[in-house]
């Protein structure tokens, strides 16, 4: 067993279930992250979840995948029951959901933490929190902490802590879908500002600013709100 289930109790090894690989991960996650941003586009059909497993932003690593790969993950995660096909009335073409909520019952929230960290690889749960605004409205990262701890206690645990990386302050992450390991950036505190793809950079920005936007206008109305006690 890793240092991930040695040194912080994560446990890890799925005993009895079954690890996904780098692929299975990517299309479980876009699954769940097109399914709470574009509600009226999902289930997702084979292009559109290609698309999404080699979109640019927001994915760490980027991959490349074709069609015919997607469609043979597809196949395997069928077999595991945590894809359905579903064939809606007069479409022409086969589109695809996730199970994981009712595979591992797990509410909105707990199901955007572990998106996340399929999507994104070690992060922090400040990081979770910035990143899966738009998954979930996490009000504080103390919330994103109690999902992350959810996700920890169940058996098998879905998610581990990681040890500090030297001159780390705040405790990392890592989903267990693919097992223990942790990824070997990870070990050092994980990639340099100069070696995250620029694209990937731009997107976590946008994901920042709108996340403050978002805290400015509602820091501004709860200020309106305060002021008007006193007109």
């Amino acid at each position: 067993m890793s240092d991930a289930g040695q040194n912080e109790g994560g446990g890890g090894a799925r005993d009895g279930d079954f690890l996904l690989d780098a692929s299975e991960v990517r299309v479980l996650a876009v699954l769940a992250e097109k399914e709470a941003l574009t509600p009226d586009n999902y289930p997702l059909s084979l292009n559109a979840l290609t698309n999404g497993c080699n979109q640019l932003t927001s994915r760490d690593p980027v991959m490349s995948l074709s069609e015919q790969a997607v469609q043979d993950v597809l196949h395997g995660l069928i077999q595991k029951k945590l894809v359905s096909e579903v064939r809606q009335a007069g479409a022409r073409v086969v589109k695809y959901e996730h199970r994981m909520r009712m595979k591992w019952a797990l509410e909105q929230d707990k199901l955007a933490v572990l998106a996340i960290l399929m999507l994104r690889g070690v992060q922090t749960a400040g990081e979770v929190r910035s990143r899966g605004g738009r998954l979930h409205d996490f009000a504080s990262v103390a919330d994103v902490e109690a999902g992350l701890q959810f996700l920890i206690d169940k058996y098998p645990p879905l998610v581990a802590r990681i040890p500090r990386a030297p001159g780390e302050k705040e405790v990392r992450y890592m989903h267990l879908l693919s097992g223990d390991e942790i990824p070997e950036k990870s070990l050092d505190g994980g990639a340099s500002a100069a070696e995250v793809p620029r694209s990937d950079r731009i997107g976590q920005l946008e994901e920042e600013v709108a996340r403050l936007r978002a805290e400015v206008e509602r820091l501004s109305e709860q200020f309106d709100n305060f002021r008007k006690q006193f007109d």
